[in-house]
């Protein structure tokens, strides 16, 4: 049995609020697999398990907001379960947050213990002969069967499952949460994934007209079900419309869209929802955001003696090569300077590790990994840091595809736990923005942040001969506890070559 723990989504993080669950007691889950959502003073999150097992209770309610590290769940795994794979229904109970096994468990116990002293008793005087009539006794086992007829009243597929039945076993938490939100009975599917197993598509096809064509997030679905709002009549203030939790809010305090008046945020199970409603309308998201940004950078200003160094890189060849490469791609697939700046900013960590790690217990701790945590400006202001794991080893490809990603998903606040925690090194491009060059602050633990401007034409002088080029201010602002001046200038140095020589990144 494994405790699922409010998990620590950055270095800031004190606590976090338990959004919404996307598992039931019972589910099935695997190592990687979303089952909440969280929101921290930054973003709503999608947190993965960390272990596969079946859900047991569920020891934390939507909406209650607990320190980093606290139990939020727990997991039972298939070792740890004491059943064999045959009875995988007896760890579940009949209704959510009861204690999983407790109910069954006990009683087996009780009746072994009962069943061994009868034995010992007539085993004692003549062991030999006992043994030799122990198998007189070979019904006896069967008395076990009665363990399972506990695990089969909660389960009653399992024994003969049909195909459905299979299809729907093996069908993911995600998937589940869809077709609940959907009213699809994932027992009527025809399952188009390996080996039968329901998928999204699935789900899609299949999905009912009961959401009318409204687009909205499933903690606004199941908000407005609590509170009896027709999501039809509610405004959304979402990306292309969508119905978000706040404007579900605005409409209850409007009093509009109200299907069941009488039914409100009075009854004892609102009042966790009831809690998170002054947390998400978006000023308030905006301010916390800016209180946790103040507090991690003041933090950062406090206890860092900073450095700054910077350099312009003339990106002729870098462009050069660009135009070959993207003049025979859809413009979907093309490469922008974006991708190679980083992948250079990720090898020069390579070749200066130093840079790469993390000041902890008054030392350097240098990191095993090269992850970079991108800043991504968000459009209701703020900003997120989302981690490309292992950002030196990636082909430019995949780094850009990557990148594209992550920044859609921050921007809609789709980050999952495993993409907002890990990075080693940030890099920050403001570019797009217009501004020639940017000195930013070391976010900690880390020692290091490179800045990268916008790419801008300056007069450049080469053999002698001057002329007009693309050229790129590159910055890096370093803990001068963990290195020194010279340190950051070999990185700088390593960035300006990497960048010459394009087909080698």
């Amino acid at each position: 049995m494994t405790a699922f723990t409010m998990p620590s989504l950055g270095a800031d993080m004190e606590e976090g609020l338990l959004q919404e669950w996307l598992v039931s007691p019972g589910d099935r889950v695997h190592k990687g697999d979303v089952v909440a959502v969280v929101e921290t003073d930054k973003a709503a999150v999608e947190v993965e398990c960390f272990e596969s097992g079946t859900v047991g209770r569920l020891l934390v309610a939507p909406g209650a907001r607990v320190p980093v590290g606290t139990p939020l769940a727990v997991i039972e795994g298939e070792a740890a379960s004491g059943v064999p794979a045959g009875a995988p229904g007896e760890p579940v109970t009949a209704g959510a947050g009861e204690p999983v096994g407790e109910t069954h468990s006990q009683p087996t116990a009780a009746r072994a213990k009962a069943d061994r002293e009868p034995a010992a008793r007539q085993k004692s005087p003549q062991p030999r002969r006992r043994a030799a009539r122990e198998p007189e006794h070979a019904p006896e086992p069967a008395q076990a069967e009665p363990r399972k007829q506990p695990g089969r009243q909660h389960l009653q597929a399992l024994p003969e499952p049909s195909a459905a039945t299979t299809s729907v076993i093996g069908t993911g938490p995600l998937v589940r949460h869809l077709a609940q939100h959907r009213g699809v009975d994932l027992t009527t599917l025809h399952g188009t994934g390996p080996g039968g197993r329901i998928t999204r598509a699935d789900v899609d096809r299949a999905a009912p007209l009961l959401t009318s064509g409204v687009r909205a997030t499933p903690y606004a679905r199941r908000l407005a079900r609590d509170l009896g709002i027709d999501l039809a009549a509610v405004r959304g203030t979402g990306d292309g419309g969508a119905v978000r939790a706040a404007d579900v809010h605005t409409a209850v305090r409007a009093g509009a869209g109200a299907e069941r008046p009488g039914r409100g945020p009075r009854g004892g199970e609102q009042r966790p929802h009831a809690a998170v409603a002054a947390d998400s309308r978006p000023e308030d998201r905006t301010n916390a955001m800016r209180r946790a940004i103040a507090d991690l950078m003041s933090r950062s200003k406090r206890e860092i003696p900073h450095y700054y160094l910077s350099t312009t890189v003339d990106l002729t060849a870098t462009e050069d090569w660009l135009r070959r490469i993207n003049r025979g791609r859809p413009p979907a697939g093309r490469l922008v300077p974006a991708a190679l700046l980083l992948k250079a900013a990720a090898l020069a960590a390579r070749e200066v590790p130093t840079l790469n790690g993390y000041w902890r217990n008054n030392g350097f701790a240098p990191a095993s990994e090269i992850n970079l945590g991108v800043a991504v400006s968000l459009r209701q202001g703020g900003l997120l840091a989302p981690v490309i794991h292992r950002a030196d080893t990636l082909p430019l490809d995949a780094l850009m595809g990557r990148l594209k990603d992550l920044v859609q998903r921050a921007r809609r606040g789709r980050l999952r736990g495993s993409e907002t925690t890990g990075a080693t090194l940030t890099v920050t491009n403001l570019g797009d923005q217009g501004v020639d060059a940017v000195f930013g602050v070391v976010h900690p633990p880390q020692v290091a942040l490179v800045g990268f401007g916008a790419v801008v034409e300056r007069p450049w002088a080469v053999n002698g001969m001057l002329g007009v080029r693309p050229v790129v201010t590159a910055t890096l602002a370093a803990d001068h506890r963990a290195t020194d001046g010279a340190v950051g200038a070999r990185y700088l140095t390593a960035v300006d070559r990497l960048l010459q020589q394009p087909e080698e990144l």
